[in-house]
């Protein structure tokens, strides 16, 4: 059975990339070809790309046209987007909707064989699979940046999600990869 792990970039003040806080800039800036091509290489990785319908809509305009090092992964590896009201996904190849219950269709994409799922994009998608508790590993991309605003990645939750540390990566640029674990699996 593949595993869902959720992939997102955050500040060291736990604030999600997808806010109007500066965050985006910071990521987007890192100059650091060591961790580019390891980013790269996770990529590679990936089974299936899962996002919802506004990450869908932000990347489909950005990455078909790309020349970022990541361009050819994330246009190559078979993307999902998750939306009850998108009608098609012509406008990035290799992507499929899935309209259905959430934790339905993430079940069916679990069983199917193959590479594991990577799960990113806007921090209301996000929520919605931690709160359904499908994710199997976080991969937080921890940013040298505060902000002091935004979206926290994590939700309010009923009870605390008790999380077990897989690796740690530190890059030159003072970028950290934190790879967890439910405690529980």
């Amino acid at each position: 059975m593949r595993k869902l792990i959720l992939g997102f970039y955050v500040s060291l003040d736990g604030k999600s990339a997808d806010a109007d806080n500066g965050i985006r800039d910071v990521m987007m800036s890192v100059d650091d070809p060591k961790q580019e091509e390891y980013f790269v290489s996770q990529l590679w990785e990936a089974g299936a790309f899962l996002m919802g319908r506004n990450s869908y809509e932000a990347m489909a305009g950005f990455w078909p046209t790309s020349d970022h090092p990541s361009a050819k992964a994330m246009n190559d590896i078979p993307k999902v987007v998750f939306s009850r009201t998108l009608k098609s996904a012509d406008e990035w190849r290799e992507t499929r909707i899935a309209s259905g219950d959430t934790a339905e269709e993430i079940a069916k994409l679990k069983a199917e064989p193959g590479k594991d799922l990577v799960a990113a994009g806007g921090t209301r998608f996000m929520h919605s699979l931690i709160k359904l508790g499908v994710v199997d590993e976080y991969r937080l991309w921890v940013l040298p940046a505060v902000t002091g605003k935004g979206a926290p990645l994590f939700p309010e939750l009923d009870k605390p999600l008790n999380l077990r540390l897989v690796k740690s990566t530190a890059f030159p640029s003072g970028v950290l990869e934190l790879v967890y674990a439910p405690a529980d699996k």
